[in-house]
């Protein structure tokens, strides 16, 4: 692997507010998404009646929905989902990998393996055709991908071939994720997080 390639996908995805990292093994990488679930708020929309006090029973039911920590994981092969599984239940996380609609109220953290890395933009593509994927992806708060070295491509041409094999599946859903989610809608003010995660993370493995 071209150290050159690394670099400027670094560069590019960092420009766009990722964190990229390198990590050596998937058992890294699953202790990194633990840690930063155990680091951060519990995700949970704010359920009707929370803003106040309506009875003793609706404020203990919003305290447990506040301090649930949960990551979602589909499309893990069942090894990795074990391992992963293993990780976050010694640290009191709950892990999910179907069913996701039924988490809409809050997944702090989507983790995934990409597909292919597009260095010319710091870009990662994900075949995105299983639903509870994608939701993993926009839902959670922060999205924790790791991109396998051997799958990083200097840009779309050297891509092409492999993208084009990805389109032919039907159904298919690619998805092109470059940093965190981001819009300045019609009043032209940034805001990060509206339209999906508010955190990106770009775990590298190294397998090449």
């Amino acid at each position: 692997m071209s150290q050159d390639k690394i670099t400027i996908f670094t560069q590019k995805a960092e420009a766009v507010s990722a964190v990229v990292r390198r990590v050596a093994s998937m058992e890294e990488a699953f202790g990194y998404a633990v840690d930063i679930c155990l680091n951060k708020d519990a995700c949970q929309l704010l359920m009707s009646g929370c803003e106040g006090a309506i009875s003793d029973e609706a404020a203990e039911l919003c305290v447990a929905r506040s301090a649930e920590r949960v990551i979602a994981a589909p499309n893990l092969p069942d090894d990795q989902f074990a391992r992963l599984a293993g990780a976050a239940e010694a640290a009191g996380v709950k892990l999910i990998a179907d069913g996701l609609r039924g988490h809409l109220a809050g997944m702090d953290i989507g983790f995934a393996v990409a597909d292919l890395g597009l260095a010319e933009t710091g870009t990662v593509v994900l075949d995105s055709s299983s639903e509870d994927l994608r939701l993993s992806t926009m839902i959670s708060e922060i999205n924790v991908l790791v991109l396998p070295l051997s799958r990083l491509r200097a840009g779309g041409a050297e891509a092409e071939a492999e993208l084009l094999s990805m389109m032919r599946k039907i159904p298919n859903y690619l998805a092109f994720i470059t940093g965190a989610s981001r819009t300045a809608d019609i009043e032209r003010v940034l805001a990060i997080g509206v339209h999906g995660p508010l955190e990106l993370h770009i775990l590298l493995l190294e397998d090449a």
